[in-house]
């Protein structure tokens, strides 16, 4: 009904003939974990005795450290480069600290700054574009082949790019490796990407040397790419053994790094989510193109936090005070919550990786009464998963990101207690 005109009054009349048309891809994205869990909690409503509790999330896996200050400082200085526009590339200096602290943590003889390192605006945006620039469209029936449990990213990227995702479950009696030797023929026939990730989220769990060798055989026999996320790796718990790497596993197995390409992130190692600076780093020939398709995608990293990363990359101390914290909270929280739920400490990450049905509950119900009942908030194991190959491994776990300072962890860890003792 359109209403009669007043002198001196306009009206906007708008007719929609039709909806708008969008990619019909974005209808094949799941709800993202997080909002699954607003839903679940929609119909939890908190009891007397928790709504007098202050909240404690275990859900989110966001750093709560302090961000350093040396950072802050960098940071501050840089501050005139916001009058210029960034390069794609990255300065030389962002990625000569990069190349001089992949060479150094990964034991490498060499990487080139020029052709093997490209700076990202954080790992996450990198893992999700760099399947839009190596999936083939033409190929209807491509294939990006993901771990499982998985970060969703994954996924997406997958669908996003046109191609299916295919969904290898994580095996508990290997470490959590992907059970590779059941995938058919001709599923690796028609995979032209597959995304690996360790330390692993959710679980913690780090690939072997024999894990990588099985992996880069695989890709010589099939000819896909690897992208390996590594935004965890600087999370873990003894100084004298850190998390082996992809690039380092290819120089341990005598390989190059072809149709290899590695992720990380300065977000988790030195506590600055907000400045979403990262790298990718590996075969030339792929970031070549990779670079081509980010001139376009328009994601260069600011000025001012290319000069901030550069300190961060530079310096060990803050890193390594960041994981005695981490160590300090894992080691009192897992044998508490070790008592009562299947649970031990990861490989690295911060991430508890706790099976729950023993307790006579699945994953999301733990979660939703949890929180019910204790204002504590974790993450159901089956949101970080798919049904695939007749399971969905996530199911009857729940993951808690061990983010918070130590008293906040161990208070929720100790309500986490006596809601199992309930059962």
């Amino acid at each position: 009904m359109i209403r009669p005109s007043t002198p001196g009054r306009l009206y906007r009349i708008t007719v929609y003939r039709q909806s708008p048309r969008m990619n019909p891809l974005l209808d094949r994205l799941q709800t993202y974990p997080f909002e699954k869990l607003k839903t679940l909690f929609q119909g939890a409503t908190l009891s007397p005795s928790a709504a007098g509790l202050r909240p404690i999330s275990f859900g989110i896996g966001e750093p709560k450290h302090p961000t350093p200050q040396l950072i802050k400082d960098a940071l501050i200085a840089a501050l005139p480069g916001l009058s210029s526009y960034p390069a794609t590339l990255g300065t030389d200096a962002l990625r000569g600290a990069i190349a001089d602290w992949i060479k150094t943590r990964f034991q490498l003889s060499g990487i080139d700054a020029a052709t093997e390192v490209l700076p990202v605006a954080g790992s996450r945006e990198a893992l999700f574009s760099f399947a839009q620039a190596v999936v083939d469209p033409s190929r209807t029936d491509a294939i990006v082949l993901c771990p499982n449990p998985f970060y969703q990213i994954y996924e997406g990227a997958a669908l996003l790019a046109g191609a299916q995702p295919y969904f290898a479950n994580s095996d508990p009696a290997r470490n959590y490796a992907c059970n590779y030797a059941e995938i058919p023929p001709e599923i690796w026939a028609r995979t032209q990407l597959m995304y690996v990730c360790s330390p692993g989220n959710p679980t913690g769990a780090v690939l072997t040397l024999a894990d990588w060798r099985e992996i880069f055989a695989l890709s010589d026999q099939h000819g896909f790419v690897i992208a390996a996320d590594e935004c965890y790796s600087e999370i873990y718990f003894d100084e004298a053994a850190p998390p082996l790497g992809a690039l380092q596993a290819a120089q341990m197995l005598g390989r190059g790094f072809e149709r290899l390409v590695t992720f990380s992130s300065l977000s988790k190692r030195s506590n600055v989510p907000g400045m979403r600076s990262g790298f990718v780093a590996g075969d030339a020939r792929l970031l070549k193109q990779f670079l081509k398709y980010r001139t376009y995608h328009g994601t260069a990293l600011s000025p001012v936090f290319q000069s901030a990363s550069v300190a961060a990359w530079q310096d060990e101390t803050h890193v390594r005070d960041n994981r005695a914290k981490y160590l300090s909270k894992f080691q009192t929280v897992t044998p508490l919550l070790a008592a009562h739920l299947e649970v031990k400490l990861p490989d690295a990450a911060f991430y508890l990786w706790a099976r729950v049905d023993r307790l006579g509950i699945d994953d999301t119900e733990f979660a939703r009464r949890l929180y019910a009942d204790y204002n504590v908030t974790v993450l159901p194991g089956s949101y970080l998963a798919r049904d695939a190959h007749g399971i969905n491994p996530g199911r009857n776990f729940i993951r808690l990101a061990l983010v918070a300072d130590v008293e906040e962890c161990i208070e929720g860890a100790q309500r986490i207690v006596e809601f199992c003792k309930r059962f």
